[in-house]
């Protein structure tokens, strides 16, 4: 039997997606998660064959979410599911460790399709894109790296500190001491090998890093 967890935040959107692949597959067990958070739960407690990833779901915002947890489970597949079909995202995703990229706009016969090639060992792609992927470059790849070994935490101070918010700010915003926000730059910096805020505001706008939500 196959696992296969879904990762969004639109009940709706993982209502149609279990609909599409209970049609094409039906021999599949599907869990779900509404935020980053509930999707490493879930990943901590059960066998999953296969994440179905919204890239814009609360915690996870463009590539964090992705690069967190191909940082904590490399040997789980990642689908991306999203709205977006850009092809330089893509290429980055497909470059940070995902296993396929499908669009929300995919039909339930693509959808089943691409999960089938993933669990095969497949990379998948929708048809015309595969052409219009590049692969990254090693600093990039090196950057995601990094980026990965951020906590969510640290993540938003670094979203927030791109967006030009001060520490007071940031604290305000996600409701902790300005000291707690000083200590997650120390932190963030030291990981990502930077020693100040300008460097910072670039590596977030490397990876196209969107501000957290605010759910």
């Amino acid at each position: 039997m196959i696992t296969l967890l879904i990762a969004d935040d639109h009940p709706l959107y993982r209502d149609a997606l279990r609909g599409a692949l209970s049609l094409s597959l039906p021999s599949l067990t599907l869990k779900e998660a509404g935020d980053l958070m509930s999707t490493v739960d879930m990943l901590n407690k059960e066998d999953v064959d296969l994440l179905l990833l919204d890239l814009h779901m609360p915690g996870s915002n463009d590539l964090f979410g992705l690069l967190h947890i191909r940082k904590l489970y490399p040997d789980i597949p990642v689908a991306v599911v999203s709205g977006t079909e850009d092809t330089v995202l893509i290429s980055k995703i497909i470059g940070v460790g995902a296993s396929g990229f499908i669009p929300k706009t995919a039909s339930a016969q693509d959808i089943g399709s691409a999960v089938e090639a993933i669990l095969d060992g497949d990379i998948w792609l929708p048809e015309g894109l595969s052409e219009s992927v590049d692969e990254v470059d090693e600093a990039f790849s090196e950057l995601a790296d990094k980026v990965a070994s951020l906590t969510p935490s640290q993540y938003k101070v670094l979203c927030y500190m791109r967006d030009g918010l001060l520490n007071k700010q940031i604290g305000y915003n996600l409701d902790i001491a300005e000291a707690t926000v000083k200590a997650h730059v120390t932190a963030l910096f030291k990981k990502l090998g930077i020693n100040n805020r300008t460097q910072a505001v670039l590596i977030a706008s490397q990876l196209e890093l969107e501000p957290p939500s605010r759910q």
